[in-house]
């Protein structure tokens, strides 16, 4: 049922209601289809397949598939050829742009005389760190064991809370 040329009506899509023909077979779900629709890839569930078949080759151009429809008395128009001249457009033409550096007058590092000195004798002072001490580690505490849990009877345990003895608060006076 599903073989190239064979006619199909388009069920689905924008170009539901109008007429093709199988280009191609690409799987058990898919073919190219064109004619009246758009030349593309569809689902073989958005077609209806009808009873004529064209004669026309595997991935025929859209020329032959017109021809095709001509034979049979159907109108179909031509679509325009994909392939458009390039117009020669005239390149831009951009020009470098020329970095010009002026020059500016050095300036001057005022060192205070009180601010150079310190420096100095902080260089003189620093040490090596090879020399550095390494640093006391904390003391271990130890550490409070848990107390003990006493063993409570099944019969202490199935009181209810209102039987079992509360412990007074203290009074203020």
């Amino acid at each position: 049922m599903i073989e190239v040329g064979r006619m199909i009506m388009k069920i689905a899509g924008r170009d539901a209601g109008k007429l093709g023909v199988i280009v191609k077979v690409i799987d058990n779900n898919y073919v190219m289809i064109d004619g009246e629709v758009r030349r593309r890839k569809c689902n073989v569930g958005h077609v209806e397949f009808l009873d004529n078949v064209l004669k026309i080759s595997e991935d025929a151009p859209n020329a032959e598939i017109v021809k095709a429809f001509k034979e049979i008395n159907y109108e179909v128009a031509e679509k325009k050829a994909s392939t458009k001249e390039k117009k020669d457009k005239p390149k831009k033409v951009r020009s470098k742009k020329v970095k010009v550096e002026e020059k500016k007058p050095a300036k001057k590092k005022v060192v205070k005389k009180a601010e150079a000195k310190p420096a100095e004798k902080k260089a003189e002072v620093k040490k090596p760190a090879a020399a550095a001490k390494p640093k006391p580690v904390a003391e271990k505490k130890p550490v409070a064991k848990a107390k003990p849990v006493e063993k409570v009877s099944p019969e202490v345990k199935a009181k209810p809370a209102a039987e079992k003895p509360k412990a007074e608060a203290p009074k203020k006076e």
